[in-house]
């Protein structure tokens, strides 16, 4: 274990356990007397760590002001100190491991995984000698699954992270997927959206001068250019790009009014459609739902999933395509 990984496994224990002899040190970091002595020096002499040698305890604490008595240690008395840099309990450094797997199980080429390995790291360090076989087990016992995940491409997802945080344009060679056609698109990138396990570049489009949320699974190709990115105000990008429902922004502002059977309700009265959605039960035990949308596309097809469990109350527009989608479906039936 490296010097700053111990220094900050010192820190951890006494922040944890409260009181942590010198002999259960030693056991953890496994380093000699002499080596744990210099690393208590160095910690309160160089960092400033409030650190105490408790007689009574006959064990370290953490002291109120540096004070070496019991009770400016006892718990909510502890100076505020923590050292620079990474700084985690036990509990959320395995919450860390468990969102590292998250995260680079998101891409499938490991960029993710790669650019984090530096902290996946360090996390091993301060686990202790163990850190090794406790990741493995934790690797082993959590499972993700990703459904219906559509991979991005690696460079191309560097290349529209590398022009959002530059502020320059992307040049996209971009596949139209409802046309079927292949085009060209200078954009100003604003943000990356990630959504149900992919993402997507919400970007000032110079050809439509106007904002557009691209796919990044369907950019064929991406090259940042020299030219300056236009800015846009992210309250002009939150107001129209979250406004719809799902992925779909743009477009006239409506709202839907959805009616759950009571098979349905419990689940359905905890689940968040849209951020700005409100729930009420009904008399016979079902839950009215009610949210807003401007594109009906992912909204009919989150309807078409819940089967005979849901009913569109309104708008007319809304459960006439819904009405038209079931017709056709049970017609492949005959």
């Amino acid at each position: 274990m490296s010097k700053t990984a111990r220094l900050y496994k010192i820190e951890m224990l006494i922040r944890q356990r409260g009181h942590v002899s010198f002999a259960q040190l030693i056991d953890a970091l496994e380093v000699s007397p002499a080596t744990l002595k210099r690393d208590l020096d160095y910690l309160r002499d160089r960092m400033g760590a409030p650190i105490a040698y408790d007689r009574d305890a006959n064990g370290y604490c953490f002291a109120n002001g540096g004070a070496s008595t019991l009770a400016a240690a006892r718990p909510g008395n502890e100076a505020k100190h923590e050292l620079p840099g990474l700084w985690f309990s036990e509990r959320e450094l395995y919450a860390l491991l468990m969102a590292h797997q998250l995260l680079d199980g998101l891409d499938s080429e490991g960029l993710l995984g790669r650019h984090l390995q530096p902290l996946l790291d360090r996390i091993h360090d301060l686990l202790g000698p163990g850190g090794d076989s406790q990741t493995k087990v934790l690797m082993k016992r959590v499972k993700i699954i990703g459904a219906l995940r559509r991979p991005v491409d690696s460079d191309c997802f560097e290349r529209a992270g590398e022009a959002l945080m530059q502020r320059r344009r992307l040049h996209l060679n971009y596949l139209t997927r409802g046309r079927g056609e292949q085009g060209e698109r200078e954009v100003s990138p604003q943000r990356l959206v990630h959504y149900k396990s992919t993402w997507y570049l919400d970007a000032w489009c110079h050809s439509r001068e106007r904002l557009l949320r691209f796919a990044l699974d369907a950019v064929l190709s991406a090259r940042v250019l020299d030219s300056r990115a236009k800015d846009v105000a992210m309250r002009t990008v939150q107001a129209e790009m979250d406004s719809g429902y799902g992925i779909y922004a743009g477009g006239t502002r409506q709202l839907a009014t959805l009616h759950f059977s009571a098979q349905a309700a419990p689940w359905i009265s905890h689940e968040q459609w849209h951020p700005e959605q409100q729930g009420s039960p009904l008399p016979d035990g079902g839950w009215a739902l009610t949210l807003p949308y401007v594109d009906e596309t992912e909204l009919v097809m989150d309807i078409l999933r819940q089967g005979e469990q849901v009913r569109v109350m309104a708008p007319d527009s809304l459960r006439a395509t819904v009405q038209r989608r079931l017709a056709a479906a049970a017609a492949q039936y005959g």
